[in-house]
């Protein structure tokens, strides 16, 4: 056998089986690469896309929990002025009805008193009377000297 015949047909061999692996086996691979390529990149995009979702979610979400927060503190506010105004308005309820229970009460006593006075009078009078029985060592009749008795109580 001759070698460089030998080597001629190895040649030719992987001339066609080149050609072969060129029109049969190479086309599905780099269809199958460019696929997975292909693949990847939109993997990347949604990756990049998802990771820009998620930031606006969160700065969304941000905002909204301090706009939440403001809107908490505003109602905590409201409801404190509100507190107040009805703690206020209990206070002055209270003194009024304070200041109504004192003139009621100064009333009460000065009627008492009035008629603490009334009876020391007649009592005052009736004492007068049974003093001046005593003196004059006679009846004194009240009724006769009711005149004398009312100027006696008007003068104490």
């Amino acid at each position: 056998m001759n070698i460089n015949l030998t080597i001629i047909g190895q040649a030719i061999a992987f001339f066609i089986f080149v050609v072969f692996c060129m029109k049969y086996v190479w086309p599905p691979i780099m269809a199958a690469l460019q696929e997975r390529q292909k693949k990847i990149a939109d993997g990347l995009a949604a990756s990049d896309r998802a990771a820009r979702d998620l930031e606006l979610a969160q700065e969304k979400s941000a905002q909204e929990l301090r706009e939440a927060k403001q809107q908490a503190a505003t109602l905590i506010e409201q409801a404190n002025k509100r507190a107040n105004q009805i703690v206020e308005a209990s206070k002055e309820d209270a003194r009024k009805e304070g200041d109504k229970l004192i003139e009621q009460a100064k009333a009460e006593i000065e009627q008492e008193r009035n008629q603490a006075r009334n009876a020391l009078r007649a009592e005052v009078a009736a004492l007068a009377v049974a003093g001046a029985e005593k003196i004059l060592e006679t009846s004194v009749d009240a009724s006769k000297n009711s005149e004398m008795l009312e100027k006696l109580a008007a003068e104490l």
